[in-house]
């Protein structure tokens, strides 16, 4: 049994899914179609840079989603991967709408506004500077959870990602942020302050989570093809209405990816697939239950190899 997975902020690089672009019409009519919704040259920013427009927020999120959808369309299209082989599809953070897109919940043009919005209102609900997103390394949950009920100052301090243990992010207030990381210092805890441009999936994103519920809720959703196991609980959704709100919510939520990933695993998943730049989540997958077969397609030779 086999599970998609979609890939979230992070993961992008100058020049991801070019590959694809050369080789297949149907990618550049994607990247065409982006252009076109976006209303600038936003497939050059992908191929061509530079990093620093890339970088953006609103930039980033609709490109990964760009070319996660472009690899997978090819899978479909050109390699006649069957959807009836996956028990599930599963998205980090923006990766949710890839995987939403992919089993046709989503229009592609609906999916690339709401993310190119979703990151203008997560980058403007706290002024630079202010927040911070921290990485915990060789810790678990419940230790975490502790240091942090030890914080005496005011302000927000919570784990964003439960990426898998020994990979956790906490976000918050930058002042709040410093002094967790001085606690885990003191109990040797290495931990690394993530370059990014706003505390992502904490309370602070509540503003944010309120611009994007109209914008979520004027789009038309459809029930996914297949069950996607969402970030904010962990468990299989199919309804679209219940996919709309878990998605405002998952705004300033924690991001449940090791216990998504334990979830599919019980159910039977033996098999994850990660679609998309990069190899982070498929990285993430070794860690969590080891003994189950990970990789990830990103390139035409990984495609070749694997399918």
């Amino acid at each position: 049994m086999k599970a998609l997975l979609f890939p979230g902020q992070g993961s992008q690089i100058v020049g991801m899914g070019s590959e694809f672009y050369k080789n297949f019409d149907l990618v550049k009519n994607l990247f065409h179609e982006a252009d076109q919704k976006l209303g600038y040259k936003f497939s050059k920013i992908i191929l061509d840079g530079p990093e620093s427009e890339l970088k953006l927020t609103q930039n980033t999120q609709p490109a990964i989603l760009t070319v996660s959808y472009s690899i997978f369309s090819v899978l479909i299209k050109k390699f006649n991967i069957n959807l009836n082989d996956f028990k599930y599809f599963a998205g980090h953070s923006l990766g949710e709408y890839s995987a939403l897109v992919s089993t046709n919940s989503l229009k592609f043009d609906d999916a690339l506004y709401l993310l190119h919005e979703r990151g203008k209102a997560m980058q403007e609900a706290v002024p630079v500077g202010n927040g911070a997103m921290i990485a915990v390394l060789g810790s678990n949950i419940k230790d975490i959870n502790s240091y942090i009920n030890n914080l005496k100052e005011d302000g927000i301090c919570e784990i964003a990602n439960d990426n898998a243990d020994g990979q956790i992010i906490v976000s918050g207030n930058i002042n709040k942020i410093k002094n967790f990381q001085s606690l885990l210092k003191e109990n040797k805890i290495k931990s690394i302050i993530l370059p990014v441009s706003a505390p992502f999936h904490c309370s602070l994103m509540k503003p944010a989570a309120d611009k994007m519920k109209e914008k979520i809720e004027s789009i038309e959703f459809k029930d996914p093809d297949v069950e996607i196991v969402t970030n904010v609980n962990a468990l299989p959704e199919i309804n679209n209405q219940s996919i709309k709100k878990l998605l405002i919510e998952q705004i300033y939520s924690k991001v449940r990816w090791r216990e998504s990933i334990l979830y599919m695993s019980k159910m039977g998943v033996n098999e994850f697939i990660e679609i998309g730049p990069g190899k982070v989540l498929s990285g993430l997958v070794k860690r969590i239950v080891k003994d189950k077969k990970s990789f990830s397609l990103n390139t035409i030779e990984d495609i070749k190899k694997n399918i």
